[in-house]
This record gives structure tokens, sequence and C-alpha cells, in this order.
């Protein structure tokens, strides 16, 4: 834990709530709207929140190599949660698009 100061550690700890808490405000807007192109972006978030609990589990303990299989998962999960995050509002777009009438916007 003597990796990252305090305050470094509140903001981290910090960001992981408020991710988790975007997760889950995501999921019941589209809940409220009965759109399932939401319940997709909200599960596209996940391997962002693995990344980031990787990279917390890693400062953990103190930045060891023997954890450092760790960076290389995070690094994982953050490029295949950047590839679904644009996936899923690709598909929300079309959602979209397909739910306007013809000639709207």
């Amino acid at each position: 834990m003597h990796a990252l100061s305090l305050t470094t550690w509140w903001i981290h700890i910090a960001s992981v709530l408020e991710w988790i808490a975007a997760i889950a405000a995501v999921h019941s807007y589209g809940q409220r709207r009965r759109e399932g192109g939401w319940r997709w972006l909200a599960l596209a978030m996940l391997p962002a929140l693995l990344s980031a609990m990787a990279a917390c589990t890693w400062h953990l303990f103190d930045n060891t190599a023997a954890l450092e299989g760790l960076v290389v998962l995070q690094a994982g999960c953050t490029l295949l949660g950047n590839g679904a995050l644009a996936i899923a509002a690709l598909h929300l777009l079309r959602l979209q698009r397909a739910s306007q009438p013809p000639g709207a916007g």
C-alpha cells in the first residue's frame, strides 16, 4: 500500500465506486425507457471496471513483480472494454435511428 499516497488511493477507490454507480445508472435508465440497448452499454462497461480493479489490486500489493500479470490483464481489459463500449454505442445509435420516423433528424 506504500506505492500510492492516501490521496491517490482515495481517487482510485472513488473512481471505481463511481464507475459501479454509472453502470447501475445506465442499466436503470435502459429499464425505465424499455430499451435493451442500454443493457448492452452497461454490460460493455464491465471490462473497464475489471481493469480498474486489477490496477488497484496491483497497487495494493506495492506493484510487486510477482503480480505483473495484473498489468497485462488491465491492458487487455482496457482494450476489450474500449472496443465493447464503441460497439455498444454504435448499437444504441442504430436503435435510435431505426426508431425515428422517416424524415426526422
